[in-house]
């Protein structure tokens, strides 16, 4: 039988959901947006990047309907059949219902059948990881499930110790730690560094990464991805759940004392980016460079 998972984006979200592939007994069909296929290349996944480019009629055991998009979710299930939907479906009138499973998820969601403001207050008390609910939403039990992510990528000419992935989307301009070059010429006296650049193809920037022992970063697709190549890393959470995010042992999360203030705001105001001080974010890099680093390049910074 074949399954059908919909997970368009974003990149990092669509990266953290491919635990689910370890557990699954089906043949797996995934629909997501074209620029995340690559992300899901050599998953042993057949990739749609359209709706017109489901197999008409197919016939799915089960869907896991992961995003919120009406018009999309309607496309969908206008075209294929399901015998069992987990997650978000549309009904005749093109609202976007969930089923009760995954109610834990999508109560936090922007689909809340409770509406924004209570969704935002249960995200922000919630401190299940999106995997642990994933899981439990499809009755299983999350154990640690890792990413599954493609080893086929060009190699990288940028090498080093540490990486640091400053940027941030339009989306979410609060996500950005303020003291991102300070840090960087900080730890340029000691080691090598590079300030990951933006790339033409996502494997150009998953082959940087894979490149670097340690990757600093906000909460955002390279920490995914660092993730994802067993990196460890540092990621700063200004406005967004650090407990969503399950760290597999490698990650260190840097969590901003005035998060509740600015919780899931898409806005911009600078006391968010510089609400974790310089010295807070220096000491934890210090932390993981500590574990991650040979006692001989520790000691002479070579």
């Amino acid at each position: 039988m074949t399954s059908l998972i919909i997970k368009l984006g974003a990149a990092g979200d669509v990266l953290r959901t491919t635990p689910l592939l370890r557990v699954l007994d089906d043949d797996v069909h995934w629909l997501t947006l074209p620029e995340n296929a690559p992300l899901l290349r050599g998953c042993g996944v057949r990739v749609f990047t359209s709706v017109e480019a489901l197999p008409c009629g197919q016939v799915y055991r089960l869907v896991i309907g992961l995003d919120e998009e009406p018009a999309c979710l309607d496309a969908v299930f206008s075209r294929i059949e399901a015998q069992a939907v987990v997650g978000a479906f549309p009904d005749a009138g093109g609202n976007i219902l969930y089923s009760e499973a995954m109610a834990p998820w999508f109560d936090m969601s922007l689909a809340s059948r409770f509406g924004r403001k209570t969704a935002d207050q249960l995200k922000l008390s919630n401190r299940r990881s999106y995997q642990d609910l994933l899981f439990a939403g499809l009755g299983l039990s999350f154990q640690g499930e890792e990413y599954i992510l493609s080893s086929e990528r060009p190699a990288s000419h940028l090498y080093g110790d540490i990486a640091f992935a400053p940027s941030v989307g339009d989306r979410w301009p609060m996500k950005r730690w303020a003291y991102f070059q300070q840090a960087i010429e900080h730890f340029s006296r000691g080691y090598r560094v590079s300030v990951l650049p933006r790339r033409a193809t996502l494997s150009e920037h998953i082959a940087d990464i894979q490149a670097h022992r340690v990757i600093i970063t906000n909460d955002s697709l390279p920490m995914h991805i660092a993730l994802a190549c067993g990196k460890p890393c540092v990621a700063f959470f200004t406005c967004t759940s650090p407990w969503e995010i399950h760290g597999y042992g490698r990650l260190e999360k840097v969590v901003s004392p005035r998060l509740a203030e600015f919780y899931y705001r898409r806005d911009f105001d600078p006391a968010a980016s510089s609400a974790i001080g310089l010295s807070e974010g220096v000491e934890a890099i210090e932390r993981v460079m500590a574990d991650a680093m040979p006692e001989e390049i520790r000691r002479y910074g070579s």
